[in-house]
């Protein structure tokens, strides 16, 4: 049988591994590819997919209505939200999906999108959330639409604050190939951690168009090994105590699994960076390359080692 035609749902097939994606697209793909991950880990999950529009992250619905029929098929579900709040606050119920045991899926892992405004609004569900915890074969990944120069905004933003906040850890991605890589590594860090992980998107890297690695296998997620993770995990759980969600471990094993992923990310920015670099001297062209490339990203945990020194609760002892 003659191979049929190229097609504009071809960026979407996984077994076409180098792709043109925009930063929307990427997301879409993203999503298809922690699907797939799972199940080669033996895990039937489903992902989730809400959250509010507005610039730079506006372009996002559209991406994932125009992909309705490939992620149904892969059981992702797309809802747009009535509001942030209210679209963050499904997602967190989303992490509750197998908790009783009555689950049709192992895990949901969940995308929320906003604009920066939306997030300052959404600041209490996210706290809240975040406390709760992330399921263990779930997670939560939120893209956080800043526009720092108010080009399309009522005011200037940046959400790296508000995680502060809500003691959610920040990616800041360079471009769109980092949208799926630091993508994949913020799933394993909710995950792992029981926490949101958060992926700042700017019109740098949301916005841009750029040709892609796109192999399942490409990512290489490595865990803390010298961990000691408590007796009830740190994952969201049954009636759990205010207090208990902000005990020392959880700061403690949220660091862990930052610094553990943000040294592995920042190694493969500083190898990409001499990689240009070489090649910038090969071609005998003398140039700057992009900014965001110069300056290794990095992990921002934003916990405090003593935040809880005062809090009675479970506890462990790091190896």
């Amino acid at each position: 049988m003659a191979k049929s035609g190229p097609s504009l749902s071809d960026k979407f097939d996984l077994d076409i591994t180098h792709q043109l994606l925009t930063g929307t697209q990427a997301i879409v793909r993203l999503a298809l590819m922690q699907r797939v991950r799972d199940e080669k880990a033996g895990l039937n999950t489903a992902g989730f997919i809400t959250g509010y529009r507005g610039s730079p992250i506006a372009g996002l619905e559209g991406a994932f209505q125009r992909a309705a029929k490939v992620c149904e098929k892969s059981h992702i579900l797309f809802q747009t939200g009535l509001n942030e709040d209210l679209a963050a606050t499904a997602i967190w119920g989303s992490q509750q999906a197998e908790l009783r045991g009555e689950g049709k899926f192992d895990g949901v892992f969940a995308i929320w999108y906003g604009k920066g405004p939306g997030v300052d609004r959404s600041g209490d569900v996210f706290r809240h959330a975040n406390h709760a915890g992330s399921s263990k074969n779930g997670g939560v990944v939120a893209l956080l639409g800043d526009d720092h120069t108010c080009e399309s905004s009522t005011s200037a933003h940046q959400s790296e604050f508000a995680m502060v906040d809500a003691m959610i850890p920040v990616l800041n991605p360079a471009g769109v190939q980092e949208l799926l890589d630091y993508g994949l590594h913020g799933f394993a860090m909710s995950r792992f951690a029981g926490v949101w992980v958060s992926l700042k998107c700017v019109k740098d890297n949301i916005e841009s168009t750029s040709v892609v690695d796109g192999r399942i296998d490409r990512v290489t997620i490595t865990l803390p090994d010298d961990f000691v993770m408590p007796p009830d995990g740190l994952n969201i759980r049954q009636q759990d105590q205010a207090i208990t969600k902000e005990a020392d471990e959880a700061d403690k094993a949220l660091n862990a699994a930052t610094i553990a992923n943000a040294e592995a990310l920042e190694k493969k920015r500083l190898r990409e960076a001499e990689e240009w670099r070489l090649k910038q001297l090969r071609s005998g062209i003398s140039s700057e390359h992009n900014s965001n490339f110069q300056v290794a990203t990095r992990v921002l945990p934003f916990l405090s080692p003593n935040r809880s020194s005062n809090v009675s609760a479970r506890s462990h002892t790091p190896q």
